[in-house]
């Protein structure tokens, strides 16, 4: 009896094992099952982030010079992972500026204002002064703080990383089929590469 779970333990080690050499090899993962896109006139790409992690902030200058070049076919979307109730409360600022369609004028610098000038942007005070600082409006800013709109994406956010199997930042799904990360594709520029190669792969496909 031990003799058998052993060698069953042995044979779930070596198919794991060959799984991940697989998904090294190729720079992606495939989701199984695969998961339904917003539209399915585009190719979505979804980055998983937390403006918390180094990883993240190294990989977003890359990420801005892909968006510059972005296929009219490809949808990308930004969504916040929520690992525990920090990167919960970045999560909510993100979806914030998104409800007041000033992502563009909060993103980097709320990147910058963790990372590098170690602010703590953890309550609403703390948030609406930075979004202040920043040309927003500080009654609108409470009111899409506290929206229904931020809240229910906010219950979203807390069991959407792993329906897509995502156990770290920054990730990366393409079309609902397939994820990749710097560990898996080998390299922050790696995983540029591997996006584009999937997106190509969908564009065929359609």
């Amino acid at each position: 009896m031990l003799k058998k779970t052993i060698q069953t333990s042995l044979l779930i080690l070596l198919l794991s094992c060959s799984a991940l050499l697989k998904a090294e090899s190729i720079g992606y993962e495939t989701l199984t099952p695969a998961q339904p896109t917003h539209n399915p006139d585009k190719i979505e790409v979804i980055e998983f982030f937390w403006y918390g992690c180094p990883h993240c902030l190294s990989f977003e200058p890359l990420l801005q010079q892909w968006l510059k070049t972005l296929p009219k076919n490809v949808e990308f979307i930004r969504q916040p992972a929520v690992f525990s109730e920090l990167w919960g409360k970045h999560a909510k600022a993100y979806f914030t500026a998104e409800a007041l369609g000033v992502v563009d004028k909060i993103h980097t610098d709320f990147f910058d204002a963790i990372q590098n000038k170690k602010q703590n942007l953890e309550t609403e005070e703390q948030l609406a002064k930075f979004f202040v600082a920043r040309g927003v409006n500080e009654s609108e800013f409470h009111d899409a703080y506290n929206s229904f709109l931020v809240d229910a994406k906010m219950r979203q956010a807390t069991t959407t990383a792993s329906r897509y199997g995502i156990t770290g930042v920054p990730a990366i799904v393409i079309n609902g089929k397939y994820k990749t990360n710097g560990p898996v594709a080998g390299s922050h520029e790696k995983m540029i590469e591997v996006i584009n190669q999937l997106i190509a792969q969908e564009s065929k496909a359609k």
